[in-house]
């Protein structure tokens, strides 16, 4: 909350001293590259309704672009739409579409390269290669836009919104619908993503890597191709997320990968191949997220080490737990685990008898897939109860002492 109220005052600071000097309104019969390239710097450019075609628009200068109506903004089809290499420049209100596709520049609707305080907000962006992109920039916020294509494969799309070396940037209520990656982060620092709901996208809702010190808070990721991945990476902050209906093969709710000192609190996954697979990571902590009828919920590889899983709630998922080791370092306590069938004779809330939430079954299942098809019968239930009394596949020291009695609300 802090680098959000900071951003949008130096977003205020910046406007102020930049305030229009001259007032331009433009009209579809009207060259709008031409305007816009040609207005001196700290102008306020009027777009009316109407469609305009472009051809890479050059912004060097601090101006302000609002549209009338979202007026039409189109591109070639070969190059971007509009390309930003000034700080303090305002986009708002614009339906931009047909960023080309190309292998060697990355199009974008909108670019932002090597600039600051620039604020792109309540856009319509369409069948663009890539969305939004900012390399090199920081203190921008990107708001309320709705970005969509619908490009069927991944070597054709571009990702929604794509950061790369920046920081203090804010994304915040922004719709994004069948891009290769709804959000790509690489190397972004101390950046707020909140509100965002990223959707049906063939790879990931959001994928980032080496971005330290990043807070992700209430976003919605859904029906995407791999749903979530998160890599080399520290310091980060996912709390109320929703991480829904990821399924495939190689899908998950979150996938976690070489990550240190992270918290992931009070999220939701629902209906994923693999709620939340940790590999390589250390000191995370886990606490009070719902995993509800996940075929994994939880996927914790053997390097995997020193994590805390506290206070979560475990309900119907096919498999609560799966670990490839048969020794584990990391702390599971105060959980609420639907097929736990303890009893509490004091009354605390908290089962008298251990929960052991790695079932003899899911091992085999990871080494041989085909034993899926015996789910549910009594040959395995049988199996399951013999493994834990007698454990032998399963690691003996992964145990919920404290199992709790009821849902965490």
């Amino acid at each position: 909350m802090k680098l959000k109220i900071y951003i949008l005052i130096l977003t205020l600071i910046s406007f102020t001293n930049n305030f229009p000097q001259k007032t331009f309104i433009v009209y579809p019969s009207d060259n709008l590259q031409n305007l816009i390239e040609n207005a001196p710097a700290g102008s306020l450019v009027k777009i009316k309704s109407g469609t305009y075609s472009v051809n890479n628009i050059q912004i060097t200068k601090p101006i302000i672009i609002i549209g009338e109506n979202y007026p039409v903004i189109n591109g070639n089809k070969k190059d971007e739409v509009f390309t930003v290499s000034a700080s303090d420049v305002t986009i708002k209100g614009l339906t931009i579409q047909n960023a080309g596709i190309s292998y060697l520049k990355e199009n974008a609707a909108i670019r932002i390269n090597e600039s600051h305080n620039c604020v792109i907000e309540d856009n319509i962006l369409k069948e663009n290669y890539f969305g939004i992109y900012l390399s090199k920039s920081y203190n921008c916020v990107i708001s309320n836009n709705k970005i969509e294509a619908s490009n069927k494969t991944e070597t054709s799309s571009g990702n929604g919104i794509h950061l790369w070396y920046s920081k203090g940037i804010t994304i915040i209520a922004n719709k994004i619908k069948g891009h290769r990656d709804g959000i790509y982060f690489e190397f972004v620092m101390h950046s707020l993503i909140k509100d965002n709901f990223s959707k049906e996208n063939l790879r990931y809702g959001l994928h980032f890597m080496f971005s330290d010190s990043c807070s992700y808070i209430k976003n919605t990721f859904e029906n995407n191709g791999a749903g979530v991945a998160v890599m080399y990476t520290k310091n980060v902050t996912m709390k109320e997320n929703k991480f829904i209906s990821n399924w495939g093969a190689a899908s998950f709710g979150v996938l976690l990968k070489d990550l240190t000192d992270c918290l992931i609190e009070e999220n939701y996954f629902e209906k994923n191949t693999n709620g939340l697979y940790l590999e390589g990571c250390s000191r995370i902590t886990v606490i009070k997220n719902n995993f509800i009828r996940n075929g994994w919920a939880i996927k914790l590889m053997a390097n995997s080490m020193n994590n805390y899983f506290l206070q979560n709630n475990f309900i119907t998922n096919s498999f609560d737990i799966m670990t490839n080791s048969k020794n584990s370092f990391n702390d599971f306590s105060g959980n609420y685990w639907s097929r736990y069938n303890g009893y509490d004779l004091d009354k605390d809330g908290f089962g008298d008898v251990p929960f052991r939430p790695v079932k003899m079954f899911s091992v085999l299942v990871e080494r041989q897939q085909a034993s899926m098809i015996l789910m549910n019968s009594l040959f395995i239930e049988l199996l399951n109860i013999t493994e834990n009394v007698i454990p032998s596949l399963t690691p003996v020291n992964l145990v919920d002492p404290n199992p709790r009695m009821k849902m965490y609300d």
